[in-house]
């Protein structure tokens, strides 16, 4: 029997409930999107959280001071050394004391080969959600270098827990700061190939301009911070507002765009990488003699509340201590910036198509782990 044209409308009009994870590959993580779908298009989303919950915070209660930095590792597992060093910094102020400016020259370095290893793995996995499978092999090929650097000095490529209270776990290997040129010189000519593969292809920007609109006032209102919140206008970068480490003698720019859209978040990323590679370029060669490590008895900050915030490859990630002065922590708190940048999606997503989703969610570059902490 033919259905009737009533019948179709009921159909259009009918909504129904479907879930996006918590295995799916358009999330990165273990993490379920409730959806609310009419036909293809998407009425609401209502993320659900907490599926690899940890209790970081409790555990680092019964941590000391320098234990703490293996489990900030396990938050956003692609700004490892950017964790470490927010809890370094934040137990260094609380005891008044400052690191030497190797150090300091080291952590930015480290810090800044950290977020273009992000932003590539990133890279990689949105143009594939998207359809365009050749940027995972592209990335993943030019991030192998900085996991090489890595490895080579800390014996590490992921989870490196190099960074701690006082300065560095060792020195950096010998072939640290040529490695590392030679990785600025090849990825400088590697770039263009990302924006002809992907950034100027036509149906990429089809998918993605236009799409997932967040107002500088949504990002603000919501907190998104990081690449997200700045490809909708909004000043956030904490290496501009509150400078750390060796960031106050080097010149970079903080990279902002005003349409709000998921192509304008994936141009921002884009842009990062290039000022990334002139920190490092402005530091590399100059990196001065000292201690890698203060002489410190004991770490036991005084007893009070401290605060941190640095900028991770996603936002701004803060640590928070209340000390009794102690060895160990009387309370700890993480704002990190995926809680944040995860509940807008309901707001950018709601009216687009179901395809738009796998667009927005990745373009909003989630860690799920540092959700869940």
């Amino acid at each position: 029997m033919e259905e009737t044209l009533m019948d179709l409308d009921l159909k259009e009009r009918e909504e129904y409930v479907i879930n996006m994870g918590p295995q799916h590959p358009s999330t990165h993580g273990v993490l379920r999107f409730e959806t609310c779908l009419q036909g293809e298009k998407v009425k609401w989303i209502r993320p659900h959280c907490g599926y690899i919950h940890r209790g970081i915070e409790k555990m680092s209660e019964s941590l000391t001071y320098p234990q703490l930095v293996h489990l900030t590792d396990r938050m956003d597992y692609l700004s490892a050394h950017i964790n470490n060093e927010a809890v370094a910094l934040c137990v260094e102020n609380a005891m008044g004391v400052q690191v030497s400016d190797r150090v300091k020259y080291i952590r930015t370095i480290l810090a800044e080969l950290n977020r273009i290893a992000s932003h590539q793995l990133w890279w990689s996995a949105f143009g594939m959600d998207l359809g365009a499978l050749t940027t995972f092999f592209y990335g993943l090929r030019d991030r192998e270098k900085i996991l090489d650097i890595f490895e080579e000095s800390t014996g590490s490529r992921l989870l490196q827990s190099f960074i701690t209270p006082g300065g560095l776990m060792a020195d950096v290997h010998p072939n640290f700061q040529k490695r590392t040129r030679e990785f600025i010189t090849y990825f400088r000519k590697k770039l263009p190939e990302y924006d002809q593969l992907l950034t100027g292809n036509v149906i990429f920007q089809e998918r993605t301009k236009g799409i997932g609109y967040m107002s500088l006032e949504d990002a603000i209102n919501y907190g998104v911070t990081g690449p997200s919140g700045r490809g909708s206008g909004f000043h956030c970068d904490i290496r501009k507002i509150a400078p750390y480490s060796a960031y106050p003698l080097v010149k970079f720019n903080e990279v902002t765009y005003t349409q709000g859209d998921t192509y304008h978040r994936y141009l921002v990323r884009m842009r990062e990488m290039w000022e990334s590679l002139d920190i490092i370029d402005q530091l590399i060669d100059n990196i001065p003699q000292g201690p890698i490590m203060l002489e410190l008895k004991a770490i036991k900050p005084p007893k009070g509340e401290f605060y941190q915030r640095v900028e991770t490859a996603r936002g701004e990630l803060g640590v928070y201590i209340v000390s009794d002065g102690g060895p160990t922590p009387a309370r700890i708190r993480y704002r990190t910036p995926n809680f944040s940048n995860l509940f807008i999606i309901n707001k950018i997503a709601a009216e687009h198509k179901i395809a738009d989703l796998v667009a927005i969610s990745g373009s909003l570059d989630l860690v799920i782990p540092d959700i869940d902490r």
